[in-house]
This record gives structure tokens, C-alpha cells and sequence, in this order.
């Protein structure tokens, strides 16, 4: 990330959820008012746009091309954490943790949450600019949200838990979806271990990219492009897992895997009638907490 600047693929996806609420409401995943608020003018145009289909089509068509895969994927995974999140909630959950929030809206646009105290922590550039939009544009920031600030890569979770006296033995999900792959592997890990630390039964639904997109983007419909335009704007990508190693990953921290899908089989899911190809690398998975967890790895 640029310094002083919000993630430009945190706006990417608060697009692609704009764009969704734009579509009629039988035939729209989901409805997010709130997205519009954190994209830039030309991306605001170009959601008021595509209410006409030939817009719609043209829109869809220029990121299909720059980005194969990417809107389906992002508008699926959406709706598939969305769905997981909601029947954790209703399995009794008392607290919801966003991990590197981005403009995630969920706090606001799920009825299921707004009840729940939510506590998301992210970037200090990311946060403050998401604050602002809801106190300017919303007009607050919801009682249930708490924002937390903090640098993934340089600084200690645990040293901001202390800080604000964050409640462990509270039934917990936590959430933390398109940040892994921007991380090292010192700090999954070491994210990992903090998230062991919370109640057993507590759930974490979380995102990764399949370590082959690393290793030979080529591999996959529009890898080598997309690697590269995320290195033009400094958010290339640098931790990924094979789907076999992910069980034994999340065992190493007292988290059982419940489900691991790629981005086709969340697109079969929940978009069968507007599924394209490309993105596949693109994976959700969700695990429980079954055993108190303690180390240094």
C-alpha cells in the first residue's frame, strides 16, 4: 500500500459490491448502499451507469478483460461469507472480529449484526478514511463498531488486544478475508496464533490464494497480468497455500478446517447463471477452534 493512500483493491471490491446492488432486486446477490461511498468519482459514474444493461454489459466486459474472473469471484465470495458469518450468529456467537477490514459494510448492511459489537481492525490509512465516510456520508459511525488500528506486517495483535482489552472467552468469528496473500509468513502465523487464542467453538473464515498463482501465474487465465498490476500499485502479493496443506496448517493452531472452496465452486454455488472463468486461484475456507493453542511459531 501506497503510503497515505487506502488500498485501491479494498475500492476494487466495494465496486463490485456497488455494482451488485445495482442490479434488479430478483436478481441481485445482495444489496450493499453503503459501497458506493468508498469509490472514487469515476467508479460512482460508472455504477449510476450500469442500471442501463448496455452499460452493464460494457462495464462487466472491460473487467472481465482486465481482471478475467474477478467480479463473479469477488460478488460470490461476498455472499458466501455473508452466509457463513450469518449461521455462525445464529449458532450463537456473541462478537464478530474483521481482520484487515478493508470497506467491508457488513457491520451496517446485515440485520443479523447490528446487534453483535463488531470490532474491526485494519491500516491506519484504510480506518480513518472508512471513519470518515460514515461519520460524513452515513452519518456516524454505528454504536456496535469499534475501529482498531494496526500494520499487519510490523505490528504485535497481541500488544493491541492488552491495548483495548479485547474479550477472549467471548463466543467469536472472525473474519479476515483478502489480506493474507499481501502478508509474510512470519505474520500469518503469527496472526494465526493470536486467533488460537480466542474460545474453542469460535469460528474464522478467512481468504488465501493458491501458491501456484506465486509461483507460476501463468498457470492461470490473467495471472501474469495481475500480479504485475498489483505490483504497480504496491499491493503485489507474497503468501499463498496449496489446498492440501491447509488442514495441517490450521492444526498447528488448534483450528479444525470445516470447508475450503476455490472461486468456481463458491461461483457454482451462488452464481450458476452468471459463472465465468478465471480467478480460480481465489480460495474461502472456514475453521473452528477445538483446542487451547499457546506458541511462538
Amino acid at each position: 500500500m501506497k503510503a497515505a493512500k487506502t488500498s485501491r483493491t479494498a475500492q476494487y471490491m466495494a465496486f463490485f459490491r456497488a455494482l451488485e446492488t445495482k442490479r434488479n432486486a430478483n436478481e441481485r446477490l445482495f444489496s450493499d448502499p453503503y459501497a458506493i461511498h468508498f469509490i472514487d468519482f469515476k467508479l460512482r459514474l460508472a455504477v449510476r451507469l450500469s442500471q442501463f444493461p448496455f452499460f452493464r454489459k460494457y462495464i462487466n466486459g472491460i473487467i472481465n478483460k482486465k481482471i478475467p474472473g474477478a467480479l463473479s469471484s469477488g460478488i460470490a465470495r461476498t455472499k458466501y461469507i455473508d452466509s457463513l458469518l450469518e449461521n455462525s450468529i445464529s449458532e450463537g456467537v456473541k462478537q464478530v472480529i474483521i481482520l484487515g477490514a478493508g470497506f467491508d459494510t457488513r457491520a451496517v448492511r446485515l440485520d443479523s449484526l447490528k446487534s453483535i459489537p463488531v470490532i474491526e481492525i485494519d491500516h491506519p490509512n484504510t480506518s480513518n478514511f472508512k471513519a470518515e465516510i460514515y461519520k460524513k456520508r452515513i452519518g456516524k459511525i454505528p454504536e456496535n463498531v469499534t475501529f482498531l488500528q494496526i500494520d499487519f506486517n510490523k505490528e504485535d495483535l497481541n500488544q493491541l488486544a492488552l491495548k483495548h482489552n479485547l474479550d477472549f472467552s467471548k463466543p467469536t468469528t472472525i473474519i479476515w478475508e483478502g489480506v493474507t496473500n499481501y502478508l509474510t509468513e512470519e505474520a500469518v502465523k503469527s496472526t494465526f496464533s493470536f486467533i488460537s487464542k480466542f474460545a474453542n467453538k469460535g469460528q474464522i473464515i478467512f481468504t488465501y490464494v493458491h501458491k501456484d498463482i506465486l509461483q507460476n501465474p501463468d498457470a492461470f487465465l490473467g495471472g501474469e497480468k495481475l500480479l504485475e498490476d498489483l505490483k504497480s500499485i504496491e499491493e503485489h502479493w507474497t503468501f499463498g497455500l496449496l489446498p492440501d496443506e491447509v488442514p495441517s496448517f490450521l492444526n498447528l493452531f488448534g483450528i479444525k478446517l470445516l470447508e475450503d472452496f476455490g472461486a468456481d465452486e463458491y461461483r457454482n454455488r451462488f452464481l450458476p447463471d452468471r459463472s465465468e472463468k478465471g480467478y480460480e486461484f481465489y480460495r474461502t475456507a472456514i475453521g473452528i477452534k477445538e483446542t487451547h493453542f499457546s506458541s511462538t511459531i
